[in-house]
């Protein structure tokens, strides 16, 4: 999950446990059809760089050194340096938001205003605390290994890193004053990509309909649970809404009989590689991933409120209860 840390320090919620997504097994696979089974480092090396930068976090936060007081006392002292800051102010186990503001959390006056766009990808680096981050990273090695596996490092690498810049975007658009930090835009961007993913190639898998309702349960628990407080849902929707047009271009696979046309009678076998609606899904998702961007960006740039032109789009990031409110 994103999580969204308020100025005024407030509490963030305690992230869920990961829920992560099936895996499916095509129709009629063979060692040929199947393709290539790559080794996933990207992923691996992922996780180690996130937990890398959590260390560094927590060694320039320094809570005995610029937080201790009678009133307010770090968490786990005997890590020194390395202690979390009260849990009144981050019951995730974490540093301050000065500290992730001073390292590269995303916030709107500071993209716009002090021309520092790239904090629309330095966010996706940082993390709230060790509740935040293993559930992150949790999430993207079950997610993230397998389609790795299944269709190597360079589209499983170019899928997160723009679904997370596309999480930053919308995020920046609609939510202005607060500072959010956290790879789950990216995490949501491989959801997403698996299900268009299923889409695209529908034809080379069995179990389809269970399948499919399975993911969609996977995916609508996972953005009902941004709807809580300090929960930046905004950067779950845009990761994902760039990680699904993402999968029809760089997740497509040839047809069946495409990859076995030499085993086959010439009068069965495919003349084209895909068939005519993964074209068409291509095309339509290239349009617009790419309008998508250049839209979001020169709004963004701008200056301009996404609340504004949606009066009802902050229901989307948090719904406010008699248990807690919607303010920062």
């Amino acid at each position: 999950m994103d999580v969204e840390r308020g100025k005024n320090n407030s509490r963030p919620g305690p992230p869920p446990a990961p829920v992560v997504a099936p895996y499916y097994y095509e129709e009629g696979e063979t060692s040929s059809a199947a393709g290539r089974e790559w080794t996933a480092w990207i992923v691996p090396m992922v996780v180690v760089a996130n937990v890398a930068m959590f260390i560094v976090t927590m060694l320039i936060n320094n809570c005995p050194h610029h937080t201790q007081t009678l009133r307010r006392r770090c968490v786990a002292t005997f890590l020194g340096r390395f202690s979390f800051q009260p849990l009144r102010e981050n019951p995730l186990f974490g540093p301050s938001s000065s500290t992730l503001l001073k390292l590269g959390g995303l916030e709107w006056d500071k993209v716009v205003h002090q021309h520092q766009g790239w904090r629309l990808i330095t966010c996706i680096w940082l993390h709230a605390g060790v509740i935040h981050l293993l559930a992150n990273m949790l999430s993207l090695i079950f997610i993230g290994m397998r389609l790795e596996q299944q269709f190597g490092f360079v589209r499983i690498g170019v899928i997160y890193l723009l679904s997370g810049f596309g999480g930053s975007i919308l995020s920046s658009l609609f939510i202005r004053n607060s500072i959010s930090v956290g790879a789950s835009g990216a995490l949501f961007g491989l959801l997403g990509a698996m299900l268009s993913e299923l889409i695209t190639n529908w034809t080379i898998y069995s179990n389809k309909a269970a399948a499919l309702l399975t993911l969609l349960f996977i995916i609508v628990i996972n953005l009902a649970v941004g709807i809580l407080p300090h929960v930046d849902n905004f950067a779950h929707i845009g990761g994902f809404l760039t990680g699904f047009l993402l999968g029809f271009i760089l997740l497509i696979r040839p047809q069946f009989k495409w990859i076995e046309r030499r085993n086959l009678p010439p009068t069965t076998r495919a003349k084209t590689k895909h068939k005519p609606y993964q074209y068409t899904l291509w095309v339509i998702a290239m349009i617009l991933l790419i309008v998508g961007f250049v839209v979001g960006l020169v709004m963004l740039f701008r200056g301009e409120n996404g609340n504004k032109h949606c009066h009802w789009c902050h229901y989307l990031s948090c719904v406010p209860t008699s248990r807690w409110n919607c303010g920062n």
